[in-house]
């Protein structure tokens, strides 16, 4: 993360009047506990230390379950193991969430200040910990198996060997355990939706809900699974595809649904383009998605990365790292480690069962895609340590 003093949208909404204030898991770096544009923040994050660095945990000891040590669910061998929750519904950490958002939106509505709210769940994410008795919604019995295509293997990148080896799933399957995996993930899913929906209610109670912008989305998918993978790290659909849904009448058609490729980078010039607000320390990466779904922009391709050692020196993170440029009809990826090139065609293959990298029916659009890419990676970001060979050649990361 930044720390040559560019502004947030957070900074900039605080900046401009806004009262703004963010509840749960921000996962910020170096520092944990920053405020990074916020005024300010009820912490609660996945790995927790003390009650006086985390609210959450402070609050569950208040209520006396202070012997709790892991209130998102037992991690290390049993990160993979469904586990009901050892916390009642009415304490649960997503339980937790909701009824601060609530309580912030209440206090807010009597004020004629705006304001900006993050409201973000440390679930879905493993553990899949429910409470009682919605760990019971879903049944494992009736659960569909992961999607496993031919040849599946061939489809696993370093990222995937990797996870499945640290998380302790590289020692055979049990499809009973699968099943039980998607149920209570589902669970943890259905809660979530029962506090955004208390959420909404509230707003529409209190006169504010067509008058207020609303963003539902994630910042990663789970493997759940498929390919016989488990956790998030890499470029396939079932990890790095999420969804989005956004509604405000004002300036969003209600009902419609757009089909072009967006990213994460665009919710912060959405947000400020609503708010008539601007942020003057750098140029923003992303668009107001308000242009993408009216048509005004014409951007064909997004682009994401991830390094696996994103706090190691520069060589071991190039050396680390999945980079992707997505259109709407294509999906093309390299991942470092392996030195892995994939093509995958998202209107014929949308569940990506077949690699069509290297395949000469498709050398022009891997070629076009993949010089894309290194274009891009050369001229922006910190990638200027770093070396990326022609098009024409394989594409090995390496210090110039």
């Amino acid at each position: 993360m930044p720390e040559d003093g560019r502004q947030s949208f957070m900074a900039a909404l605080t900046n401009a009047g806004y009262r703004t204030h963010g509840i749960g898991k921000c996962h910020f770096s170096p520092d944990l506990h920053a405020l990074r544009g916020f005024q300010t923040r009820e912490r609660q994050e996945e790995i927790l230390k003390t009650p006086e660095e985390d609210e959450y945990l402070k609050f569950i000891h208040e209520q006396g379950f202070d012997y709790i040590c892991d209130p998102h669910g037992i991690r290390g061998e049993m990160y993979y193991i469904p586990q009901p929750s050892q916390l009642p519904a009415r304490l649960h950490p997503t339980q937790w969430v909701g009824d601060r958002a609530i309580e912030f939106l209440e206090k807010s509505s009597s004020s004629k200040q705006p304001w900006y709210l993050f409201v973000s769940f440390v679930h879905p994410h493993p553990p899949f910990t429910p409470p009682n008795p919605w760990h019971k919604l879903y049944r494992a019995p009736a659960m569909p198996l992961p999607y496993i295509p031919a040849d599946y293997k061939s489809l696993w990148t370093y990222a995937n060997r990797w996870q499945n080896r640290y998380k302790y799933r590289d020692q055979g399957i049990d499809q009973n355990l699968l099943r039980n995996i998607k149920a209570y993930y589902y669970a943890c899913i259905s809660f979530i939706d029962f506090q955004v929906g208390r959420i909404i209610k509230t707003l529409a109670q209190n006169g504010q809900l067509d008058n207020t912008l609303i963003i539902f989305t994630s910042d990663h998918g789970e493997h759940l699974g498929d390919y016989y993978c488990f956790g998030k790290r890499t470029m396939h659909n079932s990890a790095a595809r999420i969804p989005l849904i956004i509604r405000y009448p004002e300036r969003f058609p209600t009902g419609q649904i757009c089909e072009e490729v967006v990213s994460l980078v665009d919710l912060a010039p959405t947000i400020l383009a609503a708010t008539d607000t601007q942020i003057t320390t750098h140029q923003l990466d992303g668009v107001d998605l308000t242009e993408i779904v009216a048509g005004q922009i014409n951007r064909k391709v997004v682009y994401s990365q991830l390094a696996l050692q994103p706090h190691s020196d520069p060589l071991s993170r190039a050396a680390h790292c999945t980079h992707m440029i997505v259109t709407k009809e294509w999906k093309y990826f390299y991942s470092a480690p392996d030195q892995q090139e994939f093509l995958f065609d998202r209107l014929t293959d949308p569940w990506e069962s077949r690699n069509k990298a290297g395949l000469s029916l498709y050398a022009d659009i891997q070629k076009e895609l993949k010089g894309n890419l290194i274009n891009f990676l050369q001229q922006n970001g910190d990638m200027s340590l770093i070396h990326i060979s022609e098009p024409t050649r394989p594409l090995y990361i390496s210090y110039a």
